[in-house]
């Protein structure tokens, strides 16, 4: 291996079919899917491989699937669980490198460059890979894949043409394992380019490697330059810890029933935009957009956005924000909520110290947001926040009888993968089921003072 870097991918396989396999071994032989929606049967979210052999796909309905496959199981999603099963296999991971780099609840890099001279002995660089892979199976249940290579792109190339199991590209080997591959399997390539290359006559790695480099700069600048040294094997990258600035924060959410109260409806927002505008504030940054989505009960959308003339932090000002352009969009409406979809991008630096007799408002909110969330780590509980917002205490008013109910799907950013393996308050998704739930049972309040 000599001084190459040795960056290895790992993937979980079909991740939340396998987690439910893992929770339930009954399960284990039988065609697994996973349904989302509001009630676990809308969309396939996630489905094994013994299903996609009957040709259950991800993003099918349900119904459809159980047609296909008749003897197949479907499971309700249980995202609590996967969180912890997926926290559990980065443990492992974690100590077989000293650099890892999460990338989502499933997947990661590992650094394995110099560990032929510091940690291996009598074993090969796949055999170790592999036997990363067996513990993981073995000690949490989950079967991954992984690709071994000398950069994390051609690494998770690797990974895809290994499924199931391990695959590494031996150094000197890289322009043979592409040749013949589509560039459409590079991660993070869009339509237009593969248009441009396909106008180009390059369709696989290898027509891009016999393209000349001059053309490929002149077409796509530093990125077709780096494009042909990959096709040619010699894109040799270290693997970088890099935690950046999110350039969006967004929530979306299905309500648990069509919701015909828009003041309800429109509490539920505010809160939501509360809980985003709080992330944001933590991280330092402000928005100088936002966008809201409505969609209703037959999946017909409404919506509209905002753009503040200067960037903003504060809740008093976009929620004013917010609503205006909440009442605006649904005077046109007149149909039951379904979903609710709020974002806010244009994001830049708020610089503020949080301190607690700051000199400019910019400094006083941060020291408030900061005191809040502590307070709330320390002493609140999801059920009995320390401290509320008004649109959170209007909302909690609508519904006192309110219970815990499970976590949402821990998608998060890599930057909060990195500090904090899945779940603190940190999380922007962190708390938001509370909310959908206490919203179902105004909801249902609603409907049984209706028919009384």
């Amino acid at each position: 291996m000599g001084d190459a870097n040795r960056i290895l991918h790992v993937d979980g396989d079909s991740f939340f079919a396998s987690c439910e396999i893992a929770l339930d071994a009954r399960l284990a032989g039988r065609p697994v899917w996973v349904g989302g929606g509001r009630h676990g049967d809308g969309i396939v979210i996630a489905a094994n491989r013994l299903a996609k052999k009957f040709g259950v796909k991800t993003g099918m309905a349900c119904f459809e699937a159980a047609r296909l496959c008749p003897q197949g199981v479907l499971c309700r999603p249980h995202y609590d669980d996967y969180r912890r099963l997926s926290q559990a296999m980065f443990r492992i991971l974690e100590e077989h490198t000293p650099v890892l780099v999460p990338v989502s609840i499933d997947e990661g890099f590992l650094d394995l460059t110099t560990m032929d001279k510091h940690v291996w002995r009598d074993t090969r660089p796949l055999d170790y890979a592999k036997a990363i892979g067996e513990r993981i199976r073995r000690e949490v249940g989950l079967p991954v894949s992984g690709g071994l290579a000398d950069s994390s792109r051609l690494a998770k190339l690797a990974t895809d043409a290994a499924k199931p199991g391990f695959l590494e590209v031996s150094p000197g080997t890289e322009k043979e394992f592409l040749k013949d591959r589509s560039v459409r399997e590079l991660s993070g390539i869009g339509k237009n380019r593969q248009r441009a290359l396909a106008a180009l006559g390059a369709v696989t790695f290898g027509d891009v490697a016999k393209l000349p480099s001059p053309l490929l700069k002149q077409k796509f600048g530093i990125w077709g330059q780096q494009l042909w040294l990959f096709a040619n094997g010699r894109w040799n990258e270290p693997l970088l810890l890099e935690v950046k600035d999110r350039t969006t924060i967004s929530s979306n959410t299905t309500l648990p029933y069509d919701e015909p109260d828009y003041e309800a409806a429109l509490t539920f927002t505010l809160s939501e935009a509360t809980r985003l505008v709080g992330q944001l504030r933590r991280e330092q940054l402000q928005a100088r957009e936002l966008g809201l989505t409505i969609r209703f009960h037959d999946f017909t959308e409404i919506g509209g956005g905002h753009r503040f003339e200067h960037p903003q932090f504060l809740n008093s000002v976009i929620n004013a924000a917010l609503e205006r352009l909440f009442r605006d969009v649904m005077s046109r409406a007149g149909k039951p909520v379904r979903q609710i979809r709020l974002a806010f991008w244009n994001l830049s630096r708020l610089d503020t110290q949080p301190t607690l007799w700051g000199a400019t408002e910019a400094e006083r909110w941060g020291a408030l947001d900061a005191a809040a969330h502590t307070l709330n780590t320390r002493f609140g509980r999801p059920d009995k926040p320390a401290l509320m917002t008004g649109a959170q205490l209007a909302l909690r008013q609508l519904d006192r009888a309110h219970e815990n109910p499970k976590a949402k799907c821990p998608f998060v950013p890599q930057r909060e993968m990195v500090k904090k393996l899945w779940g603190t308050d940190a999380d922007p998704l962190a708390h938001k089921g509370e909310w959908e739930k206490r919203l179902a049972r105004v909801s249902r309040n609603l409907k049984s003072k209706d028919r009384a």
